[in-house]
C-alpha cells in the first residue's frame, strides 16, 4: 500500500517488525484534503491515529465569541496527540482540525494503533515524543499569551514558521487565527512591520527583511519600529 511506504520515510516506522508493517499494510487508510478543508469536530470520536504524510494540520479551539485560536501544528511525520489521548481513554476529541494546506494523511484505526502500541517500542517512542512535544509547544504557547504583547507573539510565529530563506505562505487571517485575535489587529501589526524595514508583505506572502532585528523585537529591546533604511534581509 502507497501510505505504508510514504509512512516508512519517517524514522519510527523504519523500525517496526515486519508483522508490523503487516498489520498496517492491511489496517492503515490514506486520506487526502485540500488546504481549509475540516478534518475533526470538538466532540467527534477518534477513529484512528492521524499521521501527517505532507502539508500540515492546524489543532484549535473557539472561544465563546467566536474567535479561533491556535493549540499547536501538525507537521509530516508528526501525529495528533490528542487524537492518540481520545484512542487510549475513549474520549471525544476537544477541539477542531483543519488541513492549513494541501493534507496527505495516514490514518492508524484506534484497535489497531493501540496492539502497535502494546507489541512495539518505535510506537511506544512515537508516543512518548509526541506527548512531549505537545506539553513544551503548549507550555511555549501559555508562556507567550502570558508574558508577550500580540506584536511579540506575531514575530515568534513568523520566526518559528519562516523557511530558511525567510519567506512564510499565510494570510492576515491565518495569522489572527492563530494568534486568537482579529484580522484587524494583524492588519496593523503587519504595518507596523512593514513601515520598519522588518518584513515585506505580498499577497499570501511575508517575506523576512531584517532578521536580527525580528530577534530583537521579539525579546522586547525595540519599542518602535526601526527606520526602513536599516533593513537587512536574513542570511540562510
Amino acid at each position: 500500500m502507497q501510505s505504508l511506504g510514504e509512512l516508512v520515510r519517517f524514522e519510527p516506522f523504519n523500525r517496526l517488525s515486519n508483522e508490523a508493517r503487516r498489520l498496517l499494510n492491511e489496517g492503515v487508510v490514506r486520506k487526502s484534503m485540500p488546504a481549509g478543508a475540516s478534518v475533526m469536530y470538538k466532540g467527534q470520536p477518534a477513529s484512528g491515529a492521524y499521521m501527517v504524510l505532507s502539508g500540515r494540520l492546524r489543532v484549535f479551539t473557539v472561544t465563546p465569541g467566536g474567535t479561533e485560536a491556535t493549540l499547536y501544528l501538525v507537521d509530516p511525520g508528526e501525529t495528533c496527540v490528542l487524537a492518540l489521548n481520545c484512542l487510549f481513554n475513549d474520549l471525544l476529541y476537544p477541539a477542531w482540525v483543519q488541513a492549513e494546506a494541501a493534507t496527505s494523511l495516514a490514518i492508524i484505526p484506534g484497535p489497531l494503533y493501540r496492539k502497535l502500541f502494546a507489541q512495539e517500542p518505535a510506537i511506544q517512542d512515537l508516543t512518548v515524543q509526541a506527548l512531549s512535544t505537545l506539553v513544551f509547544r503548549l507550555m511555549a504557547e501559555l508562556n507567550d499569551i502570558h508574558s508577550c504583547n500580540h506584536k511579540q507573539r506575531l514575530v515568534h510565529f513568523l520566526l518559528m514558521h519562516a523557511s530558511s530563506e525567510g519567506l512564510l505562505e499565510t494570510t492576515q487571517q491565518q495569522l489572527a487565527n492563530h494568534l486568537g485575535t482579529t484580522r484587524e489587529v494583524v492588519a496593523r501589526l503587519m504595518q507596523d512591520l512593514v513601515a520598519g524595514g522588518f518584513v515585506k508583505t505580498q499577497r499570501g506572502r511575508i517575506t523576512i527583511k531584517d532578521l536580527f532585528g525580528l530577534r530583537r523585537l521579539q525579546a522586547g529591546q525595540l519599542e518602535a519600529a526601526a527606520p526602513a533604511g536599516k533593513a537587512k534581509a536574513p542570511k540562510s
